[in-house]
């Protein structure tokens, strides 16, 4: 376990420079109030150093934060080193957050400065909605249908209203962590006309459930078209075995789709220092069109 005197000190060394700085802030985060019943927040991070149109990535928080709308549209920012590792992508080499954990293996770290080195990071606008805790609800279906229509009704418009998002649903993507994983195939499978990629990172899918979303993507491929999959979990992770049998099935039913594995365990600073990295990087690679 990591230390509380090293994860405070590993949280200060992730702030962006002063305002006193010459250089200018790579994004904006945006405190957004949104109307819906489900869902009334989210955080959206606008780039600011790029006048390009990028796609939208829609991230979904895990459980520890459904208790407040305020604190689970902050999740991905204040917890789980969204914005840093924005930053850390935009200005590599990329080093260890937490030096004296085993969360980066070094030739993956090795590879991805290599690959910033002759591709940089070219940013995305990033909507991290308040995600409820749908087992609570009454009828859980009906949660999930209604914060599938939040999604693409209320947060992907206000998101393109606030940032300069490339145009088509191609250049939307979905992802989500732990238990917004979970949440986020269940939004994906209900929208997939919306969203141009689907990701998990430690996704808390469920065992009885993952064959069924496996069927259920290559359906969507086959009726839909091309659709990129991405499955991130860790060697230390609870949910491994579940995403490693995931991506097998997936493989089986024909579903093309990348899977990461980095060394760490289902917890923050692991997010922190490489999970959150990959995911990102990930999503920026995807092909883009003007």
């Amino acid at each position: 376990m990591l230390g509380r005197r090293d994860f405070l000190a590993a949280l200060g060394s992730l702030t962006l420079p002063s305002v006193a700085s010459a250089a200018p802030a790579p994004y904006v985060l945006r405190d957004i109030a949104l109307e819906g019943k489900i869902g009334k927040r989210m955080t959206l991070l606008v780039p600011e150093h790029t006048r390009d149109k990028v796609p939208l990535l829609v991230a979904l928080h895990g459980l520890g934060e459904t208790g407040d709308q305020k604190l689970g549209a902050r999740a991905w920012v204040d917890r789980y080193g969204l914005a840093s590792s924005y930053a850390r992508l935009l200005s590599p080499p990329l080093t260890r957050v937490f030096p004296k954990y085993d969360y980066w293996d070094n030739q993956r770290l090795a590879e991805i400065n290599a690959s910033l080195s002759k591709r940089p990071f070219r940013g995305l606008a990033i909507a991290c909605p308040y995600t409820p805790n749908v087992s609570k609800a009454p009828s859980r279906q009906a949660a999930l249908d209604e914060y599938a229509d939040w999604i693409v009704g209320t947060v992907i418009p206000r998101a393109r209203s606030e940032a300069r998002i490339l145009a088509g649903s191609a250049h939307v993507y979905l992802d989500g962590c732990s238990m917004g994983g979970y949440v986020g195939i269940e939004v994906f499978l209900r929208k997939p006309t919306h969203f141009g990629a689907w990701g998990t990172l430690q996704g808390a899918l469920g065992d009885s459930r993952i064959q069924g979303y496996a069927d259920e993507l290559a359906d969507v491929i086959e009726r839909h078209g091309k659709r990129h999959i991405h499955v991130e979990t860790s060697k230390g992770d609870v949910f491994r075995r579940l995403n490693e049998q995931f991506s097998k099935m997936l493989t089986r039913a024909g579903v093309a789709h990348d899977f990461v594995m980095p060394p760490g365990p289902h917890n923050q600073p692991f997010l922190q220092d490489s999970g959150t990295v990959e995911m990102l990087l990930w999503h920026d690679r995807l092909p883009r069109r003007a």
